[in-house]
């Protein structure tokens, strides 16, 4: 029952804006812990608070039932008196909403009064601030507007600005490209923060807050933010509401420290603990103090009750860009939940599912996908608690790719289950269709079994530690000794594919070496071809240089005489062996020697080549002087000459 009433309080909280933990309990005791008989207590319908006390009956629009509220995540307020902000705020609730909003803006040492409808967007506030001021929207740089929430589209009544809300408006020295502040704004922050000889890494997306900042110090350090002082942070106006892309800080780091103001002194934590009586039906509230050593009733008390806030949900409305999701979501969830969280994969669902499941057998790993819901009561307590558990943690990190996504937006989901239905076939997209809300959020793991990436089993948001650590054991025993039978058969056929490579590799080298001399053998019967082909070539010109010489001899050798014609001279020449036979030839007698060696060459003897001798008395022709007439010669009247190589 106890965890009953938790979920009561933690719905009325989120369903009426009551911060105050306090008076959320006194309106529930009021009603008997009835939620619908509380919130019609707390938000009549009819606008007028003296209805809920009247005993007259009125027709009063009931609640529907079915009531589905996201449970917030809580943190320490900041305020010195928590009974005047309670006050303030319910009275806030009671009253009629104002259609208008009315803002005071400084700039330039002037006070400038704008009132807008609360369904004007930020955009048309700057344009109006522009007229009023004269600064261009461009330059703009306005602080107390809501931080990261005061988007260009956003309206100034989804900003719940208090009434007459103080802006600053300072004009940008320098005109920043709007490519440069969209890279500003998705870069990663990482601060040095120190805080009393201890250093914490902090990492934070560039849309995150300075007050948002300084809240994380105190869920760390239990240092309250009025209590904070800090040293580090540039000079900027309006800081706390400034994002860390605007605030001037040292990329990729930027060192701080913060310490607790002097003179402030330690402060108790009120812990209220719900409990439920086991002998009366109405259970009775117990709170457990818990006061600092050294406390006393003359010193500075604060009291920090725990508050509740509406919380920047895991993933933007509509992602576009699955991996661009994944990352935003690892941020905000380590951001709600703190460090001791599963380190999200960042990237796409087919990415994370190369990492885990398609590497070789043994070094894959489980692939849990964690399905978020925001709309689901057991999402705080199954991330905060189970996953947030040391066991869970160690194993998930072990042998685990955890990749994580919210499905609140309808447009993100079917993001999802597409992605699931490219990657893993419609049976997986059906399975996280059929999930049902009440039993969200769940824990899918998926692994690989014989050449196969299947959903084995789906842990959902309504176990405890142990059930849960019973599963991510048991799938891992699965998966263990499923990833040693592929493994060993990974390892055989490794074996095989080894042995088939060497042996090709041999046969390879084997070819390659006919191939070598096949290819030396060819290029020699190439070359002598090529000789061959160029010794006949030398040949042919060679007979033809010849050829051309005997028939310019030919043409140079006188027209031979008749037989009967006067001062004729018959000169017979034998030839040189083999051949043992001779040529005839009739001359003038005043022919010269050069007919007769023309003669001679025409008949295929030049002179180069062969010497002429005569028999009686035995000389050389060929030294003798070509123009010499053969009468001269003693050729004449008749004279055997013979031929002789050289």
């Amino acid at each position: 029952m106890a965890e009953n009433r938790e979920e009561i309080l933690a719905n009325f909280q989120g369903i009426t804006a009551i911060e105050d933990v306090a008076e959320a309990i006194y309106h529930l005791e009021e009603a008997n812990w009835d939620l619908l008989a509380a919130i019609n207590r707390v938000m009549p319908q009819d606008g007028n608070s003296s209805a809920a006390n009247d005993n007259d009956t009125h027709d009063v629009e009931m609640i529907d039932d079915d009531i589905s509220v996201i449970t917030p995540k809580t943190h320490p307020p900041d305020r010195e008196d928590t009974n005047q902000a309670s006050t303030s705020m319910h009275a806030n609730f009671n009253a009629a909403p104002n259609p208008f909003v009315e803002l005071q803006v400084h700039c330039n040492n002037k006070i400038h009064e704008v009132k807008m409808a609360g369904s004007s967007t930020v955009a048309d506030l700057k344009k109006e601030l522009e007229k009023k001021c004269g600064v261009p929207v461009c330059r703009q740089q306005l602080s107390g507007l809501g931080g990261s929430r005061a988007t260009s589209n956003a309206t100034l009544i989804s900003l719940n600005l208090p009434p007459n809300a103080v802006l600053r408006l300072k004009a940008a020295e320098t005109l920043m490209a709007d490519d440069e502040v969209a890279e500003r704004l998705t870069t990663t922050y990482i601060l040095h923060v120190n805080v009393e000889d201890k250093e914490y890494t902090l990492k934070y997306p560039g849309t995150k807050t300075v007050q948002e900042v300084k809240n994380d110090i105190y869920s760390l350090t239990d240092i309250p933010v009025r209590h904070q002082s800090w040293t580090g942070w540039p000079a900027v106006p309006g800081l706390d509401e400034t994002v860390l892309a605007m605030a001037g800080l040292q990329l990729p780091q930027h060192e701080l420290s913060v310490r607790r103001a002097p003179g402030k002194k330690d402060y108790k934590r009120v812990n209220t603990i719900i409990v439920e009586s086991s002998d009366s039906e109405n259970s009775s509230v117990e709170e457990v103090e818990d006061t600092t050593e050294g406390y006393t009733g003359e010193d500075d008390m604060f009291v920090d009750l725990v508050q509740t806030e509406r919380l920047q949900p895991l993933m933007s409305d509509s992602v576009e860009d699955e991996a661009l999701g994944c990352i935003e979501f690892a941020q905000r969830f380590r951001t709600r939940y703190g460090p001791n969280t599963p380190q999200f994969f960042e990237g796409t669902l087919q990415d994370a599912i190369k990492e885990s499941c398609l590497k070789p057998a043994k070094e894959r790993k489980l692939l849990g996908v964690y399905l978020h819901h925001e709309q689901s009561v057991l999402s705080n307590v199954f991330c905060a608690q189970l996953l947030g558990c040391e066991a869970v943690l160690q194993t998930l990190a072990a042998n685990f790719i955890v990749y994580g996504w919210d499905l609140t937006h309808p447009d993100n989901n079917n993001m999802l289950l597409s992605s699931v239905t490219n990657a893993l076939g419609p049976v997986a997209s059906m399975t996280i269709r059929n999930l049902p809300l009440d039993r969200m959020p769940a824990l899918l793991i998926i692994m690989r079994v014989r050449s196969n990436t299947e959903i084995y089993s789906v842990i959902n948001g309504n176990v405890g530690v142990s059930e849960l650590l019973g599963g991510l054991v048991e799938a891992l025993e699965r998966f263990s000794s499923a990833r040693e039978d592929e493994a060993r058969l990974e390892r055989e056929r490794d074996a095989r594919q080894r042995v088939k490579r060497e042996q090709d590799e041999a046969y390879q080298m084997s070819l390659e070496a006919d191939r070598a001399k096949e290819e030396v053998k060819k290029k020699q019967e190439e070359e002598r071809n090529q000789e061959l082909e160029r010794a006949e070539s030398e040949r042919q010109m060679e007979e033809a240089k010849k050829e051309a010489e005997r028939a310019e001899a030919a043409r140079r050798v006188p027209a031979e005489p008749a037989g009967a014609a006067p001062d004729v001279a018959r000169i017979r020449v034998r030839l040189p062996p083999p051949h043992d036979n001779c040529l005839e030839r009739r001359f003038h007698a005043h022919d010269t020697l050069e007919a007769l060696l023309d003669f001679l060459a025409s008949k295929g003897y030049p002179q180069q080549s062969f010497k002429v001798i005569s028999s009686w008395p035995r000389r050389d022709l060929t030294l003798e002087s070509p123009s010499s007439t053969l009468k001269a010669l003693k050729l004449y009247p008749q004279e055997t000459v013979m031929l002789e190589e050289r």
